[in-house]
């Protein structure tokens, strides 16, 4: 099998063609199929190729690996541009929980010259090997079977429909103690997925070997349901980075039923969201004892006679003793330091609405932030200020999360706003 990873930049273009960063028929073919169901939201279609949206992460067609990777610097300063937004990416990640390196063991593991996607599936199956050597958790559950011992519950109504002509034996439901459970389950249905599309050969071997070691499951139906309702505990809690990782596989995993062995799975992540959630774990990493900080503060907005409610939901929310600031995140790169006119006017909505001492919109960038005020009705400056705030990324995630608290902090110490 002959192996590709192409590197592309968020709304970059992949076009047919015979070079090495072009897409073959097939591959283009599979991609035009999933953007019919699932993949409107990644990329849109054009002619002979596809270009890509604001989703960043990996797709996989068959033996071909693409990674889309975030672009806000305008002046990057480095000619190796792709590695360092890569790292970039996988540290942002890591931040906001969706990539989990907590484990002594995969903490030191290095992004080396493969993809993203390896780095998924290198940390699954070291946390696996984990959980195997620890021994993987044991529950009680019930089966039912027919036995020539009678043991547990007799099931009278089977035992008369099945062993009518058999009465030696008995139908019974007994209690037994294993590792079949559903938590067992994913991580096994996640390697066999697994098995089917990874294409390192070093990892290869040893998800071979965790499929031998590991007890047969049941089979596994995943939804997100089904994840949601998993609660762990102080005996399930070493599960939580390899769930983490078999959600993320188990739910954008789509199979070639046609030709078979030119499946899809696509681990991507709106970088919007993700710029909003790094923003706010970065606060919370640093956040004063007399502060409170809420994202996605959901309240309701608007609502038509017998209709239904409409709600309004600032990025950020800081309080501060009697004060209140909203914060609205925009992962766009702007050609020049003014912000659109409705990325304004929400943040004037929000002003009013939470009767915010003071907003601000918060870009990635090289620009020098500034303060800006809205105009009244009569057409003169008002005490109502919006900010525009510009955070430059860093190479060292700790250093860009401690900016990143700093400059704010600095813009509400200059407002006169109440601090520690």
């Amino acid at each position: 099998m002959n192996n590709r990873i192409i590197s592309v930049f968020e709304h970059d273009r992949l076009i047919l063609g015979t070079g090495k960063r072009d897409l073959t028929e097939t591959e283009l073919a599979v991609l035009q199929l999933f953007h019919s169901t699932k993949g409107s939201l990644y990329y849109s279609l054009i002619f002979e190729g596809i270009k890509f949206s604001s989703f960043v992460g990996v797709l996989q067609v068959g033996a071909l690996t693409i990674e889309i990777l975030p672009k806000a610097d305008r002046y990057p300063g480095t000619d190796d541009e792709l590695s360092v937004w890569q790292k970039r990416l996988v540290a942002m990640l890591r931040a906001v929980g969706v990539l989990p390196l907590q484990s002594p063991s995969s903490s030191s593991l290095q992004l080396k010259a493969n993809s993203l996607l390896d780095m998924y599936f290198s940390v699954f199956v070291e946390e696996t090997e984990r959980l195997l050597r620890q021994g993987l958790i044991k529950q009680y559950r019930t089966i039912e079977s027919n036995s020539l011992a009678l043991k547990g519950k007799l099931l009278v109504g089977k035992q008369i429909q099945k062993n009518f002509a058999h009465q030696e034996r008995n139908y019974i439901a007994h209690t037994i103690y294993d590792t079949a459970n559903l938590l067992n389950g994913i991580i096994y249905e996640a390697l066999k997925v697994l098995r089917r599309i990874n294409t390192s050969m070093t990892l290869q071997n040893r998800i071979n070997t965790l499929l031998l070691n590991f007890p047969e499951q049941e089979p596994v139906h995943a939804s997100d349901s089904l994840f949601d309702k998993i609660s762990f505990n102080r005996k399930t809690e070493k599960y939580r980075s390899a769930l983490t990782i078999a959600r993320l596989i188990l739910l954008n995993y789509h199979p070639d039923v046609r030709q078979g062995s030119n499946h899809l799975l696509a681990i991507l992540f709106d970088m919007n969201a993700l710029w909003e959630r790094f923003i706010y774990h970065s606060l919370l990493r640093y956040q004063k004892d007399d502060e409170e900080i809420r994202a996605q503060n959901i309240k309701p907005f608007w609502q038509p006679s017998g209709g239904d409610e409409t709600t309004i939901r600032p990025d950020i929310v800081i309080s501060r003793k009697h004060s209140c600031v909203v914060l609205d995140t925009k992962w766009k790169n702007l050609k020049d330091a003014n912000p659109s006119a409705n990325d304004l006017r929400q943040l004037y909505v929000y002003h009013h609405y939470y009767q915010a001492d003071r907003v601000a919109l918060i870009y990635p960038g090289y620009f020098s932030s500034q303060n800006g005020y809205y105009f009244d009705h009569a057409g003169t400056p008002s005490a109502k200020e919006c900010a525009v705030l510009f955070l430059a990324p860093s190479e060292d995630i700790d250093q860009w999360q401690k900016q990143i608290s700093d400059a704010i902090n600095r813009w509400l110490e200059a407002s006169n706003i109440p601090v520690k």
